[in-house]
């Protein structure tokens, strides 16, 4: 792919509109330092220096794709509480649009609190319902008033009880009569529910328990078997499979490709998986080969793994970046 395609496709990327529809949350930091242990139990003190609230989850996803340039709808169920009161500001903040939100008085917004010290987590809470949402046929026909002029539909699954399996199987069947594509961030509940989706992007962690399987994760012979039943059994058009530091596999009917990590060390992995899914969502709505799909998705993971925290991709960093491995 020469510099002139890849300026080509990230400039085509403002021209796409993205609906996401899964689990939002809200990621609260708190960083601070370490100088001594707590005499009440044999755990470190940590010394809070500074907070910070975050879009999480699907947000962070559309986060990443409103920082490629294109329009992002974002469909999810938060709480009526507070929390949700914050996750909408925070919406408002960042320029996001809400029309796709709902505020369901059973169940409340989620927020994941991490603390962090020495550029490490220490510690990570999880305030939240994992309840399927009461209100399906609500949220349904409001995602369906928004599917005009969609460009590719995201699918992220936090087990958070947004996508049910209702919900998972009316959106592909409808995605694939109006010829949307879509991809899918899986978890462990739903995982072979996504039957006939075009993008399904497990980690190795997902793949092992979704399917019952146990491989040798360092041998491309195996990670191919495994990935090769995955797609049949959902009769996907390929499975990312990405591997945490080792990079990226895709297999379709066609291929079978192990794209190594790019990049430096690894020092944080948070928000890396939204951050991969919503770099192929434009590629793939571009109409990109899913080897170099692969490729430039691996690279923008490769990328926010080397910042702290939850950080959306930055635009012109991954195309300089991917102008010099193509």
């Amino acid at each position: 792919m020469t510099e002139k395609e890849l300026k080509e496709i990230f400039s085509s990327f403002n021209n796409k509109r993205v609906l996401i529809i899964g689990d939002a949350m809200i990621d609260c930091y708190m960083w601070g330092k370490i100088e001594r242990m707590s005499p009440e139990a044999p755990v470190p003190v940590v010394e809070i220096e500074r907070h910070e609230t975050r879009l999480g989850g699907a947000a962070n996803c559309a986060l990443n794709i409103k920082s490629l340039g294109a329009e992002v709808i974002l469909c999810s169920v938060i709480g009526n509480d507070n929390n949700g009161k914050k996750f909408e500001e925070l919406m408002n903040e960042a320029n996001l649009s809400t029309k796709g939100i709902l505020i369901s008085n059973h169940r409340k917004t989620t927020v994941k609190t991490r603390v962090i010290s020495e550029e490490k987590h220490q510690l990570r809470t999880d305030d939240e319902d994992r309840h399927p949402i009461t209100i399906e046929s609500q949220f349904l026909n409001n995602i369906e008033r928004l599917f005009k002029d969609v460009s590719v539909i995201i699918l992220q699954d936090y087990n958070k009880g947004v996508l049910t399996p209702k919900i998972i199987t009316t959106i592909i069947k409808k995605a694939k009569q109006l010829n949307i594509p879509t991809i899918v961030d899986p978890k462990k509940d739903n995982f072979l529910l996504f039957k006939n989706c075009d993008i399904f992007k497990p980690n190795l962690k997902e793949i092992k328990e979704g399917i019952n399987i146990e491989f040798d994760d360092k041998n491309d012979r195996e990670l191919e078997k495994a990935s090769t039943l995955l797609r049949e059994k959902l009769n996907a058009e390929c499975v990312l499979l990405t591997l945490s530091e080792r990079g990226i596999c895709i297999n379709t009917k066609k291929e079978f490709t192990h794209t190594p990590s790019y990049g430096g060390s690894v020092i944080d992995v948070s928000g890396a998986g939204d951050t991969v899914i919503s770099v192929a969502s434009l590629l793939l709505a571009e109409g990109v080969s899913f080897n170099n799909i692969s490729k430039i998705s691996s690279l923008s993971g490769g990328i926010v793994c080397q910042k702290v925290g939850v950080v959306p991709i930055d635009k012109e960093e991954l195309l300089t970046e991917a102008i010099k491995i193509f």
